[in-house]
């Protein structure tokens, strides 16, 4: 199935695809290009069945899940779904999937996922970032809003992130690039890793995992750091006192049970006026 629409800004996308893979393309586009690629008999019969239409400026694609369950045809990657999107950069988009798997190519406004076990990746995202899964890994670019990811046993890679962050993984590693205000992140058995910090509450806790943040020079930091039988280390002076200086005061709560934490200085941003040396 292919389908065109003749449009004069982003839109809003909303996917239903319970498996098979999701790709979407941004670019300075005046049009959407929607095709859906069956890769079985039975999920040629979904096609025939799916719902493609613009609505204002809400572009729906739905295709209805397979009766009786998905079977070995929704479990592997021979079989599903293939649904090909190319829209204007600064869309948006909303998808509701079992095991589809979504990579974006090229800039989104926003972007809500919830998957049982899909992988997602995005490239960088100007507003909001949602992601909910069992089993999936989430990576994206930089985000320029509020970043809520939550998954089971799957990783969580992140670029910059200037809202508020919070990641939480049971078993699963979480790496974020930079963080410009509040964070928190949470795992069993994973690591936590945040490269740069320069501002706000900084929270994390791991059972087993190890903690490594990053404090951006030029930013003060309160560190209330305690382990039951890891190790810690900081590049930081460590006092009870807050911090002098007239520099963003970053405060760091990190708990683990076994993992190892460590602070470091992390370089200053390219951009100066970001924080004051």
């Amino acid at each position: 199935m292919k389908k065109t629409f003749e449009i004069d800004g982003p839109l809003q996308l909303d996917i239903q695809l319970a498996s098979g893979d999701i790709q979407i393309d941004t670019g300075s586009h005046e049009r959407a290009d929607v095709e859906l690629i069956a890769r079985d008999e039975a999920s040629q019969e979904l096609v025939d069945a799916a719902t493609v239409a613009l609505r204002g400026r809400e572009l729906v694609v739905d295709v209805p899940q397979r009766r009786g369950g998905f079977g070995l045809s929704g479990l592997f990657g021979g079989h599903g779904i293939s649904c090909r999107i190319v829209c204007p950069e600064g869309s948006s988009v909303k998808t509701r999937t079992k095991s589809a798997d979504l990579v974006v190519n090229g800039t989104l406004a926003g972007a809500d996922v919830a998957t049982a076990s899909g992988d997602a990746k995005l490239g960088d995202v100007t507003g909001d970032l949602s992601f909910k899964g069992a089993s999936g890994d989430v990576r994206a670019g930089d985000v320029g809003g509020r970043a809520s990811v939550n998954t089971a046993s799957g990783d969580i890679e992140l670029g910059r992130v200037r809202g508020p962050l919070s990641a939480n993984s049971a078993s699963g590693d979480v790496s974020v690039a930079g963080a410009d205000g509040d964070a928190k992140a949470n795992t069993a058995s994973g690591d936590v890793s945040v490269d740069a910090v320069i501002a706000g509450e900084v929270s994390v806790n791991s059972a087993s995992g190890d903690v490594r943040l990053g404090i951006r020079r030029g930013s003060r930091a309160y560190l209330d750091c305690s382990t039951v039988s890891g190790d810690t280390r900081s590049e930081l002076d460590v006092s009870g006192d807050e911090p002098q200086g007239n520099g963003p005061l970053v405060h760091v709560k990190a708990r683990t049970v076994s993992g190892d934490i460590t602070i470091v200085r992390a370089p200053a941003p390219a951009d100066t006026q970001e924080v004051q040396a």
